[in-house]
């Protein structure tokens, strides 16, 4: 933070200034709400269904007569971030000196249960550890959310009401098979549940009675808990014989049109002059992978291996991959980052995007249907324009881009 220049320290300010107007506007605004006439026919329907899948009545009648609809549950569900989360601020905030300590103290505390898991699974110890610390900071948090009502609450909503029905019906199967009673099924608000967070789907499907109690309880033991995130992981095809991914260095004048998602075999990279983070060349290993610059070129560099789409799995989403791994990396006892990403990129609210992609289209660069978010056409329709204009391609909206494109940054 001692760093960040004065600019950049008031952009920040103003930043969290309309952040906060945001919040009390979108407080005013209504979400909406079902009648209790409305909701009760639902819930029926809901046990019906349960019912129908296997539930016993006895379990979905109990059940239901305690779920309630949880309007702040609506609110959380079509909450939009107005500002998009810069690498920096979700990097730093998730993978910190405390949390790097912590993760190696209970490395080292829970080492044989961890090598247990890790001889049945495959998942290296500090992985497990490391998905552990980013989904609960290590179990001290699980959400305080009633799993049954968030869930139910989400099935009558029509915006994804057959996901959450899935998921309801699953989440009174966890509670009809005895593995914890309903009213100590606290969650998210989206109804993912204990240490390791899981859906009730992926429960279902993936969580085993490790500690041999007869429950598969993911709230109160890191037994099964840790056991099952293994057992998920490995479903997905985690590959033994590699890490996730590593931070590299790219030479001068490197086409970051390659940093497309596109993947190439790791010798293919290395005769582009890719090396490790610390200037060695890359081993001629029998493994492909995708070139991840969440930054641009001006912040770190990653080669993504087979695992890091693993991670993928769990959470779709590059920066939590690189996050995982790279605390996973740390409580390893690996060393920080050799190009931290930069600090004072612009964090770009929706309608900046919305902006962006709209001009692009404009000029010809088609990003698609303008949509507020910053995937992979408007990453592609950005790289276009940065070649057209001799910039390097990186598929990243710089404020020298935005500047290009005449849009503006408060502050």
């Amino acid at each position: 933070m001692a760093h960040l220049t004065t600019r950049f320290i008031i952009r920040r300010i103003l930043a969290a200034v309309s952040l906060t107007t945001l919040a009390l506007s979108a407080q005013a605004q209504s979400v909406p709400t079902m009648t209790d006439a409305e909701f009760n026919e639902c819930k029926q329907t809901l046990e019906a269904k349960a019912i129908a899948a296997g539930v016993s009545e006895s379990t979905a009648q109990s059940v239901m007569a305690d779920v309630s609809y949880l309007e702040r549950v609506i609110e959380l569900d079509r909450r939009q971030p107005e500002f998009t989360t810069t690498f920096a601020d979700y990097f730093n905030r998730r993978v910190n000196e405390a949390r790097i300590s912590k993760g190696r103290e209970l490395l080292a505390t829970h080492r044989e249960l961890l090598s247990r898991v890790t001889r049945e699974t495959g998942i290296p110890a500090a992985y497990l550890v490391s998905f552990w610390g980013l989904e609960t900071n290590f179990g001290s948090y699980f959400g305080k959310m009633s799993v049954p009502s968030s869930l139910a609450t989400l099935a009558c909503d029509r915006r994804r009401s057959t996901f959450f029905t899935e998921q309801f019906i699953a989440a009174l199967q966890i509670i009809d098979e005895g593995a914890i009673p309903a009213e100590q099924m606290e969650g998210s608000w989206a109804g993912a549940m204990g240490h390791v967070q899981f859906m009730p789907t992926v429960f279902l499907k993936h969580a085993v009675d490790a500690d041999g109690d007869g429950r598969r309880d993911l709230w109160n033991s890191l037994p099964d808990a840790m056991m099952s995130a293994g057992k998920f992981l490995a479903s997905m095809g985690w590959n033994g014989d590699y890490r996730w991914g590593r931070e590299v260095l790219i030479p001068r004048n490197f086409d970051f049109n390659l940093a497309d998602g596109r993947r190439l075999p790791l010798k293919a990279w290395r005769d582009m002059g890719i090396t490790d983070a610390f200037g060695n060349a890359l081993a001629d290993e029998p493994i492909d992978a995708a070139l991840v610059v969440p930054s641009g070129h001006q912040g770190p560099a990653f080669l993504a291996y087979d695992n890091f789409r693993v991670i993928m799995g769990w959470n779709r989403s590059e920066f939590y991959a690189i996050a995982v791994g790279h605390l996973a990396d740390r409580i390893a006892g690996a060393g920080g980052l050799k190009n931290p990403p930069p600090e004072d990129q612009p964090a770009l609210s929706r309608d900046q995007v919305l902006k962006l992609q709209e001009t692009l289209n404009n000029k010809g660069f088609s990003s698609g249907e303008p949509d507020g978010i910053l995937g992979s056409n408007t990453r592609k329709a950005i790289r276009a324009f940065q070649k057209a204009e001799g910039m390097i391609p990186d598929g990243f909206p710089s404020a020298q881009l935005l500047q290009k494109l005449g849009i503006i940054l408060e502050g």
